[in-house]
This record gives structure tokens, sequence and C-alpha cells, in this order.
């Protein structure tokens, strides 16, 4: 009885997700054609909300967000070695987040842009309103 009611909808006899489909499958050609093309404007954005959710990249550009800071800097703030947030980095860079300029000996990170800023601050707002 259990596995039955485990794989219906709050014991209701309904298939389990049944809320979250049609009654009848039936495509709404109009708007599926709209949408299949609309759809590729978000292409690659996974890659980027992959390189956002480590927690340790996360705070790497929080700081960020506040100071232009060297590696040495952000190892010691993070409690981390070198080699881990020089690894942090070079993810980040990649993925145009951040970008560095060399004053002799060490290497200063930034934010790359704005944009970075505001998927920071949007992320903070939307973290707050569910507390």
């Amino acid at each position: 009885m259990d596995a039955l009611r485990e794989s219906t909808w709050a014991g209701t006899g309904e298939p389990a997700g049944a809320e979250a489909t049609c009654a009848r499958f039936e495509p709404h050609g109009d708007q599926v054609a709209v949408l299949r093309a609309r759809v590729t404007e978000v292409a690659g954005l996974a890659g980027l909300f992959q390189a956002l959710a480590d927690e340790t990249r996360t705070r790497i550009l929080y700081l960020l967000s506040l100071s232009e800071l060297c590696v040495c800097d952000l190892a010691t703030v993070l409690d981390l070695s070198l080699p881990a947030v020089s690894h942090h980095l070079r993810l980040l860079k990649a993925m145009r987040l951040v970008r560095s300029r060399r004053e002799g000996r060490n290497v200063y990170y930034s934010l790359a842009d704005d944009h970075v800023l505001r998927l920071i601050q949007v992320a903070q707002e939307h973290y707050a309103e569910e507390r």
C-alpha cells in the first residue's frame, strides 16, 4: 500500500507529478514553433550557472565585487591555497566573469563588467526573499 501511495500524488490516485502535466497531450503548434526558435537564446547559460554553482567561485566573485584583489589576498581571505584560488580564477576568466591585470609581480583580479555585478546583486536579492 505504501508503494502505491508513494507512486501517486498525495494519495489521491493521480500519478505522481500529475499537477505539473497537461490533462491531454495537445501541443499548441503556433506557440511551440515560436518558443522552439527562441530557446536557442539561452544556449550556453548552463555553463555560466555551473561556474556560479561552486561556493568558492561565488565567494571569489563576491569579494571581487567589493574590491580588486590579488591572488594572495583572495587566498588569505578564503583560507585557501594559492593553486586552489588560481584554479578557480582560471575558470572564472574562461567564462569571462573576471579579468586580470599585472602590476609588477602581482596579478590583480576584478569583475569583468557590470553584468557580473548585477548577477551577484540579483542572486543576493532572490536569496534574501527566501528567508
